[in-house]
């Protein structure tokens, strides 16, 4: 399984997301610190869930990274994280939508 197939199933699973999208970001840091030759070690993570409610932004990351912490252990090397609540993301979404 890809390290982005086992991030979705884990936060699926974990979260229950509305929304869940997981970009893998390594094309970009190619030759960076941490960059691997097969990719899959720095993502881009946006999570729409109510298990954010009620939550601070460092304790929403902190229930994402332990949900990923095999991956972390395993070299995943940089993750940029958006964790909303619906509402949150309701008010993000550009009018007309």
């Amino acid at each position: 399984m890809s390290v982005k197939d086992s991030m979705e199933r884990k936060l699926s699973d974990g979260l229950s997301p509305i929304r869940l999208a997981v970009i893998d970001d390594s094309h970009r840091h190619v030759g960076h610190a941490g960059s691997r030759a097969g990719g899959e070690s720095h993502f881009s993570v946006e999570i729409v869930s109510v298990a954010f409610n009620g939550k601070g932004r460092v304790e929403r990351q902190r229930m994402v990274y332990a949900l990923l912490a095999d991956e972390m252990a395993a070299g995943l090397h940089a993750l940029g994280l958006t964790t909303l609540t619906p509402d949150e993301d309701v008010k993000r979404a550009p009018e007309g939508n």
